[in-house]
């Protein structure tokens, strides 16, 4: 029986197809339904869990490439928000974090081999994460 890390059967059987350049979108609960993309909703309540919580669970298993977000994030959010996520950005050492217009970061959402939704409330705060 697993005791750490990520637990949720459905993520773990998502994040087990990912392979080289696969991407995996993360998002908030209130991300557009996309009917042709496996979605697993982990959202619980406001702000439970968020995306940076599950972008952290996924670090010891899934080595990230690139981390896509919507440019509209640095003019929305407080610069504590921010600074969260550069931070957590950062522990990715390899990984090349791109801000895009929204529209365009929505544009590749079709193209992820899933998509896993959050709890979390946070503007733009959604993520297209490419495996290495």
């Amino acid at each position: 029986m697993l005791q750490e890390g990520i637990l949720n059967p459905a993520v773990l059987d998502l994040i087990a197809r990912i392979r080289h350049t696969n991407t995996l979108v993360l998002c908030d609960w209130a991300f557009p339904y996309w009917s042709d993309l496996e979605t697993v909703d982990i959202s619980l309540t406001r702000g439970i869990p968020t995306v940076l919580d599950v972008l952290k669970l996924l670090q010891p298993n899934f080595k990230i490439g690139h981390i896509r977000q919507a440019e509209e994030f640095l003019t929305t959010n407080p610069q504590e928000t921010i600074t969260a996520f550069d931070e957590t950005f950062a522990t990715f050492s390899e990984a090349e974090v791109t801000r895009e217009p929204h529209l365009q970061f929505k544009e590749r959402v079709p193209n992820a081999i899933g998509l896993i939704r959050t709890g979390d409330p946070t503007a733009y705060g959604n993520l297209i994460i490419e495996s290495v």
